[in-house]
């Protein structure tokens, strides 16, 4: 079932659920779908998964200003939404995976050093795009070529 049949499907069981925050967020998610068939970029499986990360991240910030401000309330829901926008993300990989991953591709590139890191990273946020955040990935390489 494509992602869009998906979020349909589950907006209609939200709507008689009466889930108000779980149909907010599904609601985003169609908009942003909508707002891709429209894109010149064109509407593709990556540019679904990336626009859903987006998503994601943007929420997780946004809870966290809340959070610097003492607005637990309102930080609730923006976390409640990411969790749900989550949901349909594909699972995340564990930072031992990333790590094996990262692992593989520094030694077939034959990098060595901190200064390969832009080469290192290009190639391992194509491979794990979509399973790992970028923050996660950097952090990694960087540790792994500075021992």
């Amino acid at each position: 079932m494509a992602l869009e049949e998906k979020i349909n499907a589950d907006i209609k069981t939200a709507m008689l659920a009466k889930e108000a925050g779980k149909l907010e967020a599904l609601r985003a998610v169609k908009s942003a779908i909508l707002l891709l068939k429209t894109s010149p970029e064109g509407y593709t499986d990556d540019t679904e998964i990336k626009a859903l990360q987006k998503m994601v991240k943007q929420r997780k910030e946004t809870a966290e200003i809340y959070k610097s401000q003492n607005r637990n309330d309102l930080m609730d829901v923006e976390l409640f939404q990411a969790g749900v926008i989550e949901s349909y993300l594909p699972k995340q990989m564990s930072e031992e995976e990333i790590k094996t991953e990262i692992a593989k591709i520094i030694s077939s590139l034959g990098a060595s050093s901190p200064a390969d890191m832009g080469k290192v990273m290009g190639v391992a946020s194509k491979q794990l795009a979509g399973k790992a955040e970028g923050k996660i990935i950097s952090v990694i390489v960087k540790e792994l070529l500075s021992k």
